[in-house]
């Protein structure tokens, strides 16, 4: 007959065995922190402890509710397969301990209609539940090959040995969740880093989906990027398996539509089964099973969707599904950045040739101006001539022809000079902290790479200019490429405003400085004179070009100070009225 535990007849600290087996189970919390070595051992004591002939320690699997045996002893058939040997749960003596969250003792396995037989020469049996809190988390069996070799006082003993067995798995697992959590935040540093460093695309994506697959340990991992516009996605990288289908897929009949749709990352318990045979977007590695989509979302825009994969039926826990959700974001923010990146070097690559167009527009107006004086006195001198020759006289045909000529010329000068004028239509009312503001946003990237910080803090009330924006915004970024430049292991650059009237006018100040390198001492008298450059790829053109832009707004830009600590250049503008 069948006993289940519920009040233990004698007193297990009465036991002369409970001491040393309490000892030696509990001293394997700071033993070891690996958990299956510790359920093996807890069960070679409890082996011992009871003189039994056979064993068993199983785990309920929350993934799927069936009773794993990860420690044995004894003789128990093999899986076949390697796998831990499975009981579902109320079959069996030790699945009906699990399911009733009672101890049973069994005195004659031969007579007990629930025992399912495995050894032949069992004859005795008891098992008690692994219980953590409320939460029955395995089972411990003992078989005995005589009838009533076990005793309600050894089975109250087994209970107390079980508890304590729980307390250190518990504490094991506890440990293992810690430095696995350390290892992912880790990995997930790591991870991050290394997509902040990657700037080309491809070299990006494939980043991403490796760091991904080794943070969350999977089998494999996608990444699909998705065109709003188009409804489709497509996969751009792969590690461990690629895609079934190449180029753009509708996105409805993909497996990211859901994550997409919802914001959202979404848990696929398997993959495998029928109903997701139609779907175009799965990886063409065999032997995938389930699947969590975390969408990559940045400013309220869907950028794409990171899938993990495992090879077995797996539950996302709520750290892991933190943790894909932290790299999904890590990856959006990667990608933004690099898109970002790449505006920043064609916005850059505009604003030379534009710097390049200006010079050659100043340049012609030098040139027209110079033109324009000797032009005035030829004219004067032809018009003053008064020579008129008679008619039919070819010369006098030569001198019609001349004073036409002079006047053509005249009109190209002045169209020349006008053209290089900035209109004054373009001019307009601005705050100068917004302006520089605005710079700033567009080189944020370039100044990351560079190492450099800016140090910028808006004066409390705002300074108004009467500029031609762009034509300013040219002015700060060529000062802050320069600064970039006197600083290759990177550095500082500070920006203040500032008011002044000391010299009549109201004017505005803005001080740019950095601590690089200084200006040579050779050049610091000539640094606005036009094709004079201290670096040996620089053109010379884009102090002087600053020059003529301020002075063009009535304004100045002078070399404030400079040392081997650093440069400051000054910028001067009237303030509006």
């Amino acid at each position: 007959m069948a006993h289940s535990a519920t009040q233990p007849q004698d007193e297990p600290n009465a036991d002369p065995r409970a001491l040393p087996a309490l000892h030696r189970i509990a001293a394997l919390a700071v033993r070891t922190d690996d958990a299956l070595l510790a359920m093996r051992e807890t069960l070679e004591t409890l082996v011992a402890t009871f003189h039994a002939d056979a064993g068993a320690i199983g785990l309920v699997n929350p993934d799927n509710g069936e009773l794993e045996m990860q420690a044995l002893h004894g003789v128990f058939p093999p899986t076949g397969d390697g796998s831990p040997s499975s009981l579902k749960i109320g079959h069996g003596v030790t699945g009906w301990c699990v399911l009733h969250r009672r101890s049973l003792l069994v005195p004659d396995v031969t007579a007990e209609p629930r025992y399912i037989a495995v050894r032949p020469t069992a004859r005795c049996e008891m098992a008690v539940p692994l219980q953590e809190g409320e939460n029955i988390i395995g089972v411990i069996d003992l078989e005995i090959d005589r009838t009533g070799g076990f005793t309600p006082g050894d089975l109250a003993l087994l209970e107390r040995l079980a508890a304590e067995a729980a307390l250190v798995l518990q504490r094991l697992w506890q440990v293992g969740h810690l430095k696995n959590k350390a290892r992912q935040l880790e990995s997930l540093i790591s991870a991050g880093q290394s997509l902040v460093t990657k700037l080309e695309s491809q070299a990006l994506y494939d980043s991403l989906t490796k760091e991904a697959r080794h943070v969350m340990e999977a089998r494999a991992c996608s990444l699909y990027l998705h065109d709003a516009a188009a409804a489709t996605v497509r996969c751009v990288s792969s590690d461990g398996g690629g895609p079934t289908s190449a180029g753009d897929l509708p996105l409805e009949s993909c497996l990211v539509a859901s994550p997409i749709h919802t914001r959202r990352s979404i848990w696929f318990p398997d993959i495998a089964s029928p109903e997701y045979s139609e779907l175009l977007d799965l990886p063409a590695a065999a032997g995938l099973r389930s699947a969590l989509a975390s969408p990559l979302v940045i400013e309220g825009e869907v950028l794409g969707v990171v899938v993990i994969f495992t090879d077995r039926v797996h539950r996302f826990d709520n750290d892991e599904l933190r943790l894909c959700n932290a790299l999904a974001s890590l990856g959006a923010v990667a990608i933004q950045n690099a898109r970002l990146y790449a505006r920043v070097f064609q916005s850059e690559d505009v604003l030379r040739k534009n710097e390049r167009l200006t010079t050659l527009g100043l340049l012609a107006a030098e040139i027209a101006h110079e033109i324009r004086n000797p032009l005035t006195v030829l004219k004067l001198l032809h018009g003053g001539l008064g020579i008129d020759f008679p008619p039919g006289d070819p010369r006098r045909t030569d001198m019609r022809v001349i004073g036409e000529k002079l006047d053509q010329l005249e009109a190209i000068v002045t169209r020349v000079l006008g053209f290089a004028q900035a209109p004054t239509s373009l001019h307009s009312r601005w705050s100068l902290a917004e302006i520089v503001a605005d710079t700033l946003l567009l080189v944020r990237l370039k100044l990351a790479q560079s190492q450099v910080t800016v140090e910028f803090a808006p004066p409390p009330a705002p300074i108004f200019v009467e500029v031609h924006k762009g034509q300013l915004q040219q002015v700060i970024l060529n000062l802050l490429l320069n600064a970039m430049h006197a600083m290759p292991d990177g550095g500082s650059i500070t920006i203040t405003l500032a008011t002044d009237s000391s010299a009549g006018a109201p004017q505005a100040i803005l001080d740019l400085r950095d601590n690089g390198t200084g200006v040579d001492p050779a050049i610091s008298e000539r640094i606005f004179d036009s094709f004079l450059s201290g670096r040996p790829d620089g053109t010379g053109l884009g102090l002087a070009i600053a020059k003529r832009i301020l002075n063009s707004h009535h304004g100045d830009i002078t070399l404030h100070a400079t040392s081997p600590a650093g440069t400051t250049m000054r910028l001067t503008l009237p303030l509006a009225r």
